[in-house]
Order: structure tokens, then sequence, then C-alpha cells
């Protein structure tokens, strides 16, 4: 049975009901909105709130919801930056109105900042929050299943357009790697699609330069394709600038636990940082990755070679991956298209300066 379309308007005072003390409402306006879920400031009588409606398919049942939560207190307890969710009378934290789930958390004061905001050191509290998130996920989570990552966040490509992650959205096909014959199936079927385009425009354009150009470097390193990982962990899933609150110059709040699941922790890493010091044209800032990528060795314990083979996955993942295009040509929806020319340009930067990247992570 299909679920019922989101309402345009959360379901305040249903909601607000379940809450003996948050107050009347008195605004509810939406907030920078994910690609996948939808925020709300809830305004009551008694303060600010943060409204979440949670509504992509694979992460918004009450039971997964339920289980980030639980993460959520815990965390908190440690002493970690969160943001974990209001109880409502009975003790719950996911309210189900109309087939759809919400969840209602305090108000953060904050920004969001990416690396070009950040100092030096600034990078090395980066690099030791990330650290510190996966050795306290250790702590409070059950111990990690040995087979494939749990949730998947994408499809392998080549096998329809599936929905990736807010802000990263990288292959997440388990333990294995991508295989460059499914890729090349799937720079095939992009470039009919952008060939199909009518009027065309520079967008197009680009997207078709950046197929033609990612196919010839596929096929000059299909043969550098990667193992399956080795080791995983309890890791945040979707760690990247706007899940990240700071006040000041500190972390306020990792926020958006959604894609909280069993991966390499190495990877999330090595992707955070991907999208953290990404520049403009495409090349990483070497400099404040090595500062981060040092601070995060230290806080997660995790050695030189778990990072190296980090470095080798992500960059094969990135090579393979064409999330925006997908989401632009397949499924209509353009809202990644502003990411589209960082991204594709990273790709081509990565492989050319792959040693420069590597001995960043692991110097």
């Amino acid at each position: 049975m299909p679920r019922p379309a989101p309402p345009a308007v959360p379901p305040v005072g249903a909601l607000l009901r379940r809450y003996a003390d948050a107050g009347e409402p008195l605004s509810c306006q939406p907030v920078a909105q994910g690609l996948l879920n939808r925020g709300y400031r809830l305004a009551t009588t008694r303060g600010a709130y943060f409204l979440k409606q949670h509504l992509d398919a694979r992460t918004a049942d009450r039971d997964t919801i339920a289980r980030q939560h639980r993460a959520t207190q815990r965390l908190h307890a440690l002493g970690l930056p969160v943001a974990p969710p209001l109880p409502d009378s009975a003790g719950r934290t996911v309210a189900v109105i109309g087939g759809h789930c919400y969840a209602l958390h305090p108000w953060i004061d904050g920004r969001h900042r990416d690396g070009a905001q950040l100092t030096r050191a600034g990078c090395r509290r980066l690099g030791a929050l990330l650290g510190h998130v996966h050795t306290c996920l250790e702590r409070v989570m059950e111990p990690a299943p040995p087979g494939p990552p749990w949730p998947a966040t994408t499809r392998p490509a080549g096998r329809g357009p599936g929905r990736p992650t807010d802000g990263d959205a990288g292959q997440d096909t388990g333990h294995e790697s991508a295989r460059p014959e499914d890729t090349f199936r799937l720079i095939d079927e992009l470039l009919r699609l952008v060939r199909a385009r009518r009027p065309r425009d520079g967008f197009d354009e680009l997207a078709e330069h950046r197929l033609r150009e990612r196919r010839v470097l596929l096929a000059a390193h299909a043969h550098r394709r990667p193992p399956a990982a080795a080791a995983t962990g309890w890791v945040h899933g979707d760690f990247h600038p706007f899940n990240l609150l700071y006040r000041g110059a500190e972390p306020a709040a990792i926020v958006d636990w959604d894609r909280l699941g069993v991966r390499p922790r190495a990877e999330e890493a090595v992707r955070a940082a991907a999208i953290f010091f990404v520049r403009p044209a495409g090349e990483l800032a070497l400099d404040k990755v090595r500062a981060y990528a040092r601070a995060y060795r230290r806080a997660a314990g995790a050695d030189r070679a778990e990072l190296a083979a980090a470095v080798d996955r992500v960059w094969w993942e990135r090579l393979n991956d064409f999330w925006t295009l997908r989401w632009r040509y397949q499924l209509h929806d353009r809202r990644a298209d502003p990411q589209f020319p960082a991204v594709s340009a990273l790709a081509v930067w990565w492989t050319r300066e792959y040693e420069a990247v590597r001995d960043a992570f692991t110097g």
C-alpha cells in the first residue's frame, strides 16, 4: 500500500499536544531543507524547537528513527555535541501522525562552516571530533555485525537511480568496490540522456564533457579497483558541513543521524574531508586535510595503513560515482546541480594528485 503524500504543513497542533511542556505554537518556518527530509523552526510560547519530518523511505520508519534517537541520547551522555530528541509525555521520541514520522529536538543556535572557514586548529578539532564520534559509537552501540554495512545508502552503479544521501552520496554497495563494467554502462546511459536534452544548456555541456572524460580515466585505471573493505564500525553516515553546527569556533551539534550504520570507519573520515576541504575548482586543501587527518587518527586510534586503504577506496568510489547526474537526468531532480562542478572536478584532480592526497591523510 503506498504511503500518503507528506503534508505541505506539518501537524504542529497534534504534535504539541503530545508534549506537556512544549507550549502553544506561534510559528513554524521551514529551514534550509536537506535533500531527503524536512526541517522546521518551531516557535512556541515556551521557546524554539527543531521539528524534523522524516521522509526518506529507507530510514523513516519508527524503529529505525528510535534506534538513532537512543544512540544520540547515549552519545550526549558521553559529552559529545549532539541534540537528542525531546521525549513526549509518554516518553516516546517518535510521533507518527498521518502515516509520517516526526521528532522534536531542541533548537541549537549556530552556523555551518566549511573547510575554507576553518583555521588549522579548527581542522584539528574537526578531525578529533569525528574520531571521538567513532570511538563513542563503539561504546554505545551493539558490536558491529559481520557482513555488508547497514543500511545501504545507494544502489550500485547501473542498477537503477536510487536516492543518495544528503551532501555526500558515494556508492555504498557493501564491502565491495564498484565494478568498472557497471560504471561504463551507467556512463553510456547518462550520455544518452544528456545528448537528448533540448534545448541544451551549459550544465548539459559540462555534464557531457565530464562523462566522456571520466570514461577515459576509468578505462586507464580499471586495473586499480581496490579490494573489499576489511574493517567496519559504527559511523554517523553523513558527516558534512550541513550536518554540523558551530557556535563560534567550537562545534555545537552534530545533527541528522539518519545514516547511522556499520561501515568502514576510516572511509567516513576520508569522505568527510573530501566535502569539507574541497575548493570550488575541485582541489582539496591538502594542508588542512593533513591537520584534520592527524587529529582523526589520534582520536580514533586508526593507523596509517587504515587511512591509506580508505583513501584508495573513496578515490575509486568518486571515480565511479555520478549521483548528481543521476538525480538530474534519471530522477529529474535538480536540487543537487550546484554540487556537480566541484564534485566532478575533484575526481579528475584526485586521480592526477593521488600520491599527494594519500600522503596528506597518512603523513
